[in-house]
């Protein structure tokens, strides 16, 4: 991705380094803060009992969401230089599937698992060891599955291309969605809290 601050000369590469140490160091913060360092919170979101989960992830989802489009409307942003991943739909898929089958078994994802471990859980350190394993055992198996890996390719494809929208529209439609699910997840818990 170019950035358009490194070729406005606002930032320079270290300092970029420096931003983004600053940015991440914030980020695992927050996680901490709202105490998404334990895996039992986690946990709970699956059991339907506590969904902070839903609700710091919407909130993320639709915070970047809003912010990357009004900074392109302003014309602060120029959404064609904005790297979008390639997607490769069934390899994706399987690869979404392990990934939350990993979270619900262990009750952290990459980033709680960070916060976890730099926080001196011992399931953090477990996770991130298995993390760092598994990243190395797929590295040495690519040649065996690149040919899947690169399968089903879909080029850079979007939300708004997937609901045949324009890119207001789904945000519009993402929002409501969020209401809604904060809404939900806030009824069931005071549910569950009713019934305990």
């Amino acid at each position: 991705m170019i950035a358009p601050l490194y070729e406005a000369g606002a930032l320079s590469p270290r300092s970029g380094l420096v931003v983004a140490l600053a940015l991440g160091l914030a980020f695992g913060f927050f996680l901490e803060r709202a105490g998404l360092g334990s895996a039992r919170k986690l946990s709970a979101q699956f059991q339907l009992t506590d969904f902070t989960v839903l609700k710091v992830m919407f909130t993320a989802i639709v915070t970047a969401s809003l912010g990357v489009f009004w900074l392109s409307r302003l014309g602060a942003l120029d959404l064609g230089r904005v790297y979008v991943p390639e997607t490769y739909l069934l390899p994706q898929l399987v690869g979404g599937a392990v990934f939350g089958a990993g979270f619900v078994v262990a009750g952290l994802c990459p980033g709680t698992a960070c916060v976890s471990a730099a926080t001196g859980r011992g399931d953090g350190v477990a996770v991130v060891g298995g993390l760092l394993l598994g990243i190395f055992a797929y590295g040495a198996m690519y040649p065996v599955v690149e040919r899947f890996a690169s399968s089903t390719p879909r080029g850079t494809f979007t939300l708004p291309q997937l609901i045949g929208a324009s890119h207001g529209m789904t945000l519009l439609i993402l929002v409501v969605v969020a209401l809604l699910a904060f809404r939900g997840a806030e009824w069931l818990e005071s549910r569950r809290a009713a019934a305990a």
